[in-house]
């Protein structure tokens, strides 16, 4: 089983300059117009400051001599008030090029993102927290690709336009002072650098926190938890823990905010400095006679423009810098390799023929922990009912996975007609199961949706959805419902039609009528080769228990299923009973021959029928009847 680390983005993420590459290349495929469109008006803005300081010179000087040529001043401010438009009216349109860009660079991660998600193939990832850090930072980096990286890096090339057009005017009045104006600003470049990179570090330490606010803040406003979180008055425990974590972040942020302030300040003042020496020798040049008044303008203009230009490149190269790094985890999980091995051209899975075998199979989550499956060796046969039962941790939950090659086992191997299935395509072999898990999703979707997602291809066949309802026995609840199958079964969301106040736009169920839900998705795949029902009837009454079962062992017969229940009641039908202890199998044959051999299945089946006998004293004593699982 291949895990992957996500200790740190790692190789796969390359170097800056991939990095770099990458962005560019992303942003790039989403939107090259707007992207060449705003680069080409930054460039152009570059030069707007430069071309007004000297137009600025220009009639400065112009005036000061004798009998100033009005045609000439005429046409220098005309030049500066045409600088002045486009310098007012060619942001907007940048603007919205760089808005047109960053929402297809948005689509455009999201989409390369979670397709990248969806090839894994198995759930170990999953399982992973350092995987949900990087995950929730990968979406962040790429979202933030244009707005962060190459953005910055347009205008970087702007502000070095004007930074290069007023050195070029620095070293034609005063190369001394050229010189030393940047080389001030070499210090506030490597400080820069190393400040990106602390901030990048610490986002990544503080990453498990921001995912810990965000779970007690889903706990506190969730309708799942609210029950359970007003009844145990747990709102000021888990808004202590939800601070703690504010808190213990800011904390970070603000010992990296004072080391930020006190380097950025020194340096500022160190240019400042730089910069009053320099006025003060222009000043010295211009009262001796060597330079003009428009000279001393042009160099105020000209020492601002350098020094706030590469304020402005720094700041702009660092952010880049920091983005470069937080995109490291966007590239890792793009190229993340398979969390399960997958043959370049696996075949697709042919149609069962004689049966599902796992042999010697053992399995672990991880080698820090135990097996959980040790030897395993069992045959599915096609078309007949396998029942696996036995006491919660034995294992059945794990060896469903390993069924649908969620995981692949350490050792032995899960044969499809004798096939190894780890040769085949995983969604091929997927698409011939059909499967009611213990754990079943209640989607925030509209009730023909909830069935519909069982087989994508009928969600728009009302017909077949009703059908699939109709064996679980919901069609009758979800038809009855405000606006039938198109009912919202939330709360939490609404259509956009739909007021906050409309007691139609959305239908909670219960517990056992979600249930039926779940059963309907996997009648709608009703035709698959093998049916996997993992406790299908934990939230139902009595009543509809043996009304399921019923339909179930109606509906069953002839098929290839695998069923898994508390209850053993349920499973005395089947044409084989196997139980799991300990990841081993104990027992295996048909109800009878197990109860005639009075081992583990005996015993557990007589302790739950003894919790519904009349003579049985009632109280603690009846309380193992639920225990195996």
């Amino acid at each position: 089983m291949s895990t992957g680390s996500w200790a740190d983005p790692g190789p796969q993420a390359g170097g800056l300059g991939a990095r770099a590459g990458a962005a560019v290349a992303l942003v790039w495929r989403a939107g090259k117009g707007a992207l060449l469109g705003s680069a080409a008006l930054a460039l152009l803005a570059g030069a707007w400051p430069v071309a007004g300081a000297w137009l600025t010179k220009l009639v400065i000087d112009r005036i000061g001599r004798p009998g100033p040529a009005l045609g000439t001043l005429i046409a220098l401010a005309a030049g500066l008030a045409v600088v002045g438009v486009l310098s007012a009216t060619v942001p907007h349109l940048q603007r919205y090029l760089d808005a047109q860009l960053r929402r297809r660079i948005d689509l455009l991660a999201r989409a390369e993102l979670f397709a990248a998600v969806n090839r894994f193939v198995g759930l170990c990832r999953f399982e992973q927290p350092r995987f949900h850090d990087r995950l929730r930072m990968a979406e962040q980096a790429g979202q933030a690709a244009a707005s962060q990286i190459v953005q910055p890096g347009i205008d970087a090339a702007r502000m070095l336009v004007t930074v290069g057009g007023f050195v070029a005017t620095l070293s034609v009045l005063s190369p001394v002072m050229t010189a030393v104006v940047l080389l001030a600003a070499a210090p506030a470049v490597a400080a820069e650098v190393l400040l990106g990179r602390a901030r990048a570090a610490m986002a990544w330490r503080m990453s498990p926190r921001a995912r810990r606010q965000l779970f007690y803040a889903d706990l506190l406003t969730d309708l799942r938890a609210a029950k359970e979180v007003r009844l145990f008055g747990l709102g000021g425990f888990l808004r202590g823990r939800l601070l703690r974590e504010v808190g213990a972040a800011n904390d970070g942020e603000q010992a990296l905010d004072r080391r930020e302030v006190l380097v950025q300040a020194g340096l500022s003042a160190l240019g400042g400095i730089a910069a009053g020496a320099g006025l003060v020798r222009v000043v010295a040049d211009a009262a001796g006679g060597r330079l003009s008044v428009g000279d001393i303008a042009v160099f105020v203009a000209a020492v601002a423009g350098v020094q706030s230009g590469l304020v402005g490149l720094v700041g702009q190269l660092g952010g880049a810098y920091e983005a470069l790094l937080h995109f490291g985890h966007y590239r890792a999980v793009l190229r993340a390799g398979p969390d399960l091995p997958v043959a370049p051209a696996a075949p697709p899975v042919p149609a069962l023929r004689e049966g599902i075998e796992l042999r010697d199979v053992w399995f672990r989550y991880d080698d820090a922990h135990p097996w959980v499956l040790r030897g395993v060796d069992l045959f599915l046969p096609r078309g007949q009912a396998v029942a696996l039962v036995g006491l919660n941790g034995s294992g059945k939950s794990t060896l469903v996975k390993l069924l649908c090659r969620f995981y692949d086992p350490q050792r032995g191997a899960v044969l499809w007609d004798g096939a190894d299935i780890r040769g085949f395509d995983p969604a091929s072999l997927r698409r011939r199961l059909a499967a009611v898990f213990q754990d079943y999703v209640a989607f925030d979707l509209t009730a023909a949706e909830n069935v519909g997602l069982g087989d994508l291809g009928a969600l728009e066949d009302r017909d077949r959805l009703r059908a699939a309802a109709t064996l679980a026995g919901i069609d009758g609840t979800l038809s009855g419902l405000p606006r039938g199958y198109d009912t919202m079964l939330s709360r939490t969301f609404f259509d956009a039609a739909d007021g906050d106040d409309d007691p139609e736009a959305g239908v909670l169920l219960s517990g056992g009528q979600w249930q039926r839900v779940a059963l309907a998705r996997a009648y709608l795949r009703g035709d698959r080769d093998l049916a996997i029902l993992d406790e299908p009837s934990a939230g139902l009454d009595a009543e509809a228990e043996h009304d399921l079962h019923r339909d179930l062992h109606r509906h069953r017969a002839g098929r290839t299923n695998l069923l898994i229940s508390h209850r053993l009641s349920a499973v005395r039908t089947a044409d084989l009973i196997v139980v799991l202890a300990e990841g081993r199998i104990v027992e295996q044959g048909t109800h009878a021959a197990l109860m005639a051999a009075g081992g583990a299945y005996a015993r557990l089946f007589e302790l739950q029928a003894a919790g519904y006998s009349a003579d049985h004293p009632a109280g603690p004593a009846t309380a193992p009847a639920d225990v195996p699982g």
